[in-house]
């Protein structure tokens, strides 16, 4: 049985210290090849109470493939998740693609060493959706010769996940960017710019709970970090997919149970990477990792990949034959491309 105690780590970061199985918490705020102790960290996404289970299932393959003690640290901001890596006050993180190329280019020690594949086994599918949403019963304002469309969307309220996230903010911001032919997506960030109003939820959560709400009349938020609270009704892929929460979803959904969402478009996304910062952790360890989380055994654990539907909130979601794949930072070129980074 693991034994949680909370701590804060660097502003605004939550830390779950693991005691038991193996794992327990280290007092160090950084990490060398030396250390005896090796610390994760979460973006506010994968930091929900829910994925408790699936947090602890990765430090503790850690900690069996490493033989070190393993600190988990959930946030509640990506700019402390992204400084914790490149800082190295973290040696290893769950990131998304922009946050992962965020660190990147803060420290280039920070590398990718997974990522996980798609309904192939393979990387040719290795992607998620990123979609601009509204509530279904407003969609048919968005149509422009009976076609979902971005057209009337300026002036709206409009909720982004925060400013370093991929699916969140950089691809849907960027497609604006395009079909408005501005110069720049500074001013898709404030409020009586190009939106009447601009919120960040903070996680993918936070901004669909936003626009089912009614404190935002559009949102950006994508598929993999929703999945588990709802579930679309149709094709998942275009615009037009109908996105539809859960009748028993936990919080932060618990006051929009069966609300639904319409995509006015949806744009594939490369899946997120497992990140380490090379130089704070040992190259036999990151090999010891590698071959540890890229095991069969590990792509049946439902811990780690489980379908939507099903009970248990697994790390990351099932598809076929899903699985972590080995990769380094030139598999996301198409993303740093996209970035302009």
């Amino acid at each position: 049985m693991n034994i949680f105690k909370t701590s804060l780590f660097a502003a605004g970061i939550i830390g779950l210290s693991l005691a038991a199985a193996g794992c327990s918490s280290s007092n160090a705020t950084g990490g060398n090849q030396k250390s005896k102790a090796l610390t994760v960290v979460f973006l506010p996404g994968d930091s929900a109470k829910e994925a408790g289970p699936a947090r602890t299932a990765l430090a503790n393959e850690i900690h069996k493939a490493t033989g070190k003690k393993v600190d988990v640290k959930t946030t509640t901001d990506y700019n402390v998740a992204i400084q914790a890596i490149s800082s190295g006050k973290a040696q290893i993180a769950l990131m998304g693609p922009d946050s992962y190329i965020q660190a990147h280019k803060q420290n280039a020690s920070v590398e990718p060493i997974l990522t996980y594949s798609g309904k192939s086994g393979t990387l040719k599918d290795a992607q998620y959706h990123s979609y601009i949403m509204v509530p279904k019963d407003k969609a048919n304002q968005y149509k422009v010769n009976g076609k979902y469309s971005l057209e009337k969307i300026k002036g709206k309220k409009m909720s982004f996940v925060s400013n370093t996230s991929t699916s969140g903010f950089a691809i849907p911001a960027g497609a604006i960017q395009t079909s408005f032919k501005l110069k720049n997506k500074d001013d898709l960030q404030q409020s009586g710019k190009f939106f009447s109003k601009v919120l960040f939820g903070g996680s993918h959560q936070g901004s669909a709970v936003n626009l089912l709400k009614g404190d935002a009349d559009v949102a950006a938020f994508d598929d993999m970090d929703l999945v588990s609270y709802g579930k679309f009704t149709n094709d998942s892929t275009k615009a037009g997919a109908d996105f539809k929460i859960n009748a028993n979803a936990p919080a932060p959904f618990n006051s929009v149970r069966g609300k639904e969402s319409i995509a006015l478009a949806a744009y594939p996304v490369q899946n997120e990477p497992i990140a380490v910062n090379s130089k704070m952790i040992s190259k036999s360890d990151t090999k010891k990792i590698i071959a540890a989380l890229t095991s069969s055994r590990i792509a049946k654990d439902k811990k780690f990949f489980a379908p939507a539907n099903a009970k248990v909130h697994s790390l990351l979601p099932k598809d076929g034959d899903t699985q972590f794949i080995a990769i380094s930072d030139k598999w996301y070129a198409p993303t740093h491309k996209v970035l302009g980074e």
